[in-house]
C-alpha cells in the first residue's frame, strides 16, 4: 500500500492525475475581481472530495467511525484567477505513510500555471469521548484513490 515518498515540493506534471474543473464565482473574488487567497484551499478540498467520490469512497460520513482531518495545507501562488475564469485542478496522491495521505494539486487556466498546493490528511477514528485518534489508513483506500486518479 505504501509507496516511497516524493520530495515535498516536486510534482511530476507528466504523471496522470484526477481532473477537476470549475469556474470562479463572484463571491470568491475581491473588488478587483481577483480570487481571494483562501479560496484555493477550498478548491483543493473540492478536488479531493471529487477524487474520493470518483473512487467510490467518502471522506467522512456524519456519525461515521473514520474521518480524514487535514494536518497540513500549503499553496504556492504563481498567477491569479479572476471572476468567471474556468480552471483545472489536477489532483494526485503525492505521498503515503501508514496513517496519512498527502495530495498534490496543480492549478492551470489554459496554458497558464496558477499554482501548486498540497494537503495532508490523517486517518482518524472517533473515540467514545468524541476525540479523534490517528489510525492506519484502511488497505483499500489508497489503491482506490490512485486508480480513480489514473495513477495505478
Amino acid at each position: 500500500m505504501n509507496a516511497p515518498s516524493k520530495a515535498a515540493d516536486t510534482v511530476d506534471s507528466s504523471e496522470p492525475g484526477f481532473n477537476y474543473s470549475r469556474s470562479v464565482f463572484f463571491y470568491e473574488t475581491d473588488l478587483a475581481g481577483v480570487v481571494h487567497f483562501s479560496c484555493y484551499f477550498r478548491y483543493m478540498e473540492e478536488a479531493e472530495h471529487a477524487l474520493w467520490r470518483a473512487a467510490g469512497l467518502t471522506v467522512d460520513r456524519a456519525g461515521g467511525e473514520l474521518g480524514y482531518p487535514r494536518v497540513s495545507a500549503t499553496f504556492d501562488y504563481k498567477n491569479p484567477l479572476f471572476f468567471e475564469d474556468r480552471f483545472l485542478v489536477v489532483a494526485r496522491v503525492h505521498a503515503v505513510s501508514r496513517r496519512t495521505i498527502k495530495y498534490s494539486f496543480v492549478f492551470t487556466r489554459g496554458d497558464v500555471h496558477i499554482g501548486t498546493g498540497y494537503l495532508t490528511t490523517a486517518c482518524a477514528a472517533r473515540t467514545e469521548d468524541g476525540s479523534m485518534k490517528s489510525i492506519a489508513v484502511p488497505d483499500d483506500v489508497v489503491p482506490s484513490l490512485r486508480t480513480a486518479a489514473g495513477q495505478s
